[in-house]
């Protein structure tokens, strides 16, 4: 399965965007309300700047407090995120995610953010297809 296969399947594939400038309660808000773990920092809603997850709030929380709400996105986020294309693999994926330690990839297509692909999606996807091979294996020695 390829990443343009696992964006298909998404139920809301929406792309949500900050500023670098959004202050991270309002960047905190849109997380809650769309219900999701992380926002692309982009300038001009084309290139990915950063990610802003819920782990690097929590973890600025755990040095200054509450105080970090008041605080620019760009301060918080992790900039230079590892990206993914469209044609990539959901094992490559995977990978870089497992390696990386982090759950949020932005899809970049001619240098555009096109969408972004969480490790859950990921997941699921992969499990699909995994569900697929064992009934197709089964059909085969069955069928024998």
């Amino acid at each position: 399965m390829i990443v343009q296969q696992i964006l298909g399947a998404k139920d809301n594939n929406h792309l949500i965007t900050v500023t670098a400038d959004t202050n991270v309660a309002d960047a905190t808000r849109l997380l809650a309300e769309h219900r999701i773990g992380g926002l692309i920092v982009s300038d001009d809603g084309a290139k990915a700047l950063g990610i802003l997850s819920e782990r690097d709030i929590v973890r600025a929380m755990a040095v200054v407090g509450g105080n970090c709400l008041g605080d620019r996105v760009g301060e918080l986020m992790t900039p230079d995120p590892v990206c993914c294309a469209k044609t990539d693999s959901a094992v490559s994926v995977l990978e870089k995610m497992t390696e990386g330690r982090f759950r949020h990839m932005p899809v970049v297509e001619d240098g555009r953010i096109v969408g972004m692909v969480t490790l859950g999606d990921v997941v699921k996807a992969r499990l699909q297809e995994l569900s697929m091979e064992k009934e197709a294996l089964e059909s085969m020695v069955m069928g024998f």
